[in-house]
């Protein structure tokens, strides 16, 4: 697929699945339509770069569905002198996105190939905002805490309260929770005050595991 009909998948994409479903806010619809999808795919799954669905990457892992990403990014309300946190970067797509919205990202990836090539892929796509970890992601990254807004790409059985405590004052944090695979909702927690959190059910959606430490033990789900 050429260069210009990518161009053309990817403005179909933002009008038919992201702008159609509600999705309003500007700066996340133009970053939507700046980060090319097909660079963080396999090149044999590159002409399926603006399907309406998840796609496999490496590592059992997925690259979500193209509206779920662009709707965690406008529920996190990211602006400009924001510092993100991600979890669960995969090949680096929604941390791309998120860069062109934020002042930082700091991504948590717990797969070393996975952490390595997003890291390289994004330095050679030129997100230089963003700094890859591989790590637990499931107990956040302390060391660049407090963030404005933590976005959670895997289901938890809840919502770690490591992470709530990395929410700066007014943070957002948006992830999935759920206690199987076909039962997730994803949830917004905004910090009110030191001990205060507001949590809030946006919608259903499906996402693999958040495992770690404080989501779930490797081989439960």
């Amino acid at each position: 697929m050429h260069g210009d009909d990518l161009v053309a998948r990817r403005e179909e994409m933002v009008r038919d699945q992201i702008a159609a479903r509600g999705i309003r806010d500007p700066a996340v619809l133009a970053a939507m339509r700046q980060v090319p999808r097909e660079q963080f795919i396999s090149p044999g799954l590159r002409y399926r770069a603006y399907d309406d669905s998840a796609l496999p990457i490496e590592d059992g892992q997925t690259i979500s569905q193209p509206y779920i990403v662009a709707l965690m990014l406008e529920a996190a309300t990211i602006r400009p002198g924001d510092r993100v946190l991600e979890i669960g970067a995969g090949s680096g797509y929604a941390s791309a996105l998120a860069s062109l919205l934020a002042a930082q990202v700091v991504a948590v990836e717990r797969h070393p190939g996975l952490a390595a090539s997003a890291s390289e892929r994004l330095a050679r796509l030129g997100y230089a905002k963003v700094e890859v970890h591989c790590a637990d992601g499931s107990g956040g990254w302390p060391a660049g805490a407090p963030f404005d807004a933590i976005l959670v790409a895997a289901s938890g059985p809840r919502v770690p309260a490591v992470l709530c405590r990395q929410l700066g004052a007014g943070g957002r944090l948006v992830m999935p929770v759920g206690h199987s695979s076909w039962d997730q909702q994803l949830v917004r927690v905004t910090r009110r005050g030191d001990e205060a959190f507001d949590e809030e059910t946006l919608c259903g959606v499906v996402f693999v595991p958040l495992i770690g430490a404080h989501g779930w033990p490797t081989g439960e789900r």
